[in-house]
C-alpha cells in the first residue's frame, strides 16, 4: 500500500483534497481579513497593492487578469506566503467587481440544465 508524504510542516505533499487552499496554508488562518485596516499590509506593515475600491474599472479588470493568469503558477510553486497573499489580494479584486457589477451578464451558454 503506498501513502502520501508529508512535508515538514505537517501537511500532505501532494493529494490531499480534504483541504481547501486556504486551509492548506499555514499563514492564511482567513482572520487577518477580519480587521480592513490590516487587509492590505504584509507583516512588516508594507502595503501589498492598491485598494480595490480606488481603482477604476479598466485597472480593476487588468489586476484581474494578471492574477488569474500567474494563478497555477503561484498555486503550484510560490512559498506558502505568496499564495496566501494571491488567495487574499484575489478575494479583494473580486469582491469589488462583484460590488460594482452585481447584474453583471451572464453568459447563457454558461448555465447548466436544472
Amino acid at each position: 500500500m503506498m501513502t502520501g508524504s508529508v512535508r515538514e510542516d505537517g501537511f500532505p505533499s501532494s493529494g490531499s483534497t480534504d483541504m481547501s487552499p486556504e486551509q492548506r496554508v499555514p499563514e492564511w488562518g482567513g482572520d487577518h481579513l477580519a480587521d480592513p485596516a490590516d487587509a492590505g499590509t504584509d507583516l512588516d506593515g508594507d502595503a501589498l497593492g492598491v485598494d480595490p475600491t480606488e481603482l477604476t474599472d479598466e485597472d480593476l479588470i487588468r489586476e484581474m487578469h494578471s492574477l488569474h493568469r500567474t494563478r497555477l503558477d503561484t498555486l503550484r510553486h510560490a512559498a506558502d506566503s505568496a499564495l496566501a497573499n494571491h488567495l487574499r489580494r484575489t478575494a479583494e479584486l473580486e469582491t469589488e467587481y462583484l460590488a460594482r457589477h452585481p447584474g453583471r451578464e451572464v453568459d447563457p451558454s454558461r448555465l447548466r440544465d436544472a
